[in-house]
């Protein structure tokens, strides 16, 4: 069993940065993939970014990269989303998720993950 919880949501107007952070407890942090995902009203959820469990390997969908960063700190549990240069298309509730089991460390489709979040909530003014 693996408990995630974020923080770090808030409202932020065009251009500017938030750091989206996601502690985990209940397993061995270091062996399993991490992701963040977004839903905006009425759509659906959709892959953020991607990273393997050493943080040597990240994926990021088109529209987030040159502007988010994610990264871990195993020694702390937690997995991280820089966002920068935020649009106000990046408005959703943001979810962390955890990937433990299947082949490949990465998938950008939700079903693949094993564990959520309760989400946190980013609102970019324009």
């Amino acid at each position: 069993q693996v408990q995630l919880v974020e923080s770090g949501g808030g409202l932020v107007q065009t251009g500017g940065s938030l750091r989206l952070s996601c502690a985990a407890s209940g397993r061995t942090f270091s062996s399993y993939a991490m992701a963040w995902f977004r839903q905006a009203p009425g759509k659906e959820r959709e892959a953020v970014a991607g990273i393997n469990w050493s943080g040597g390997s990240t994926s990021y969908a088109d529209s987030v990269k040159g502007r988010f960063t994610i990264s871990r700190d195993n020694a702390k549990n937690t997995v991280y989303l820089r966002m920068n240069s935020l649009k106000p298309e990046d408005t959703a509730v943001y979810y962390c998720a955890a990937k433990l089991y299947g082949g490949s460390w990465y998938s950008d489709t939700n079903v693949a993950y094993d564990y959520w979040g309760q989400g946190t909530q980013v609102t970019v003014s324009s």
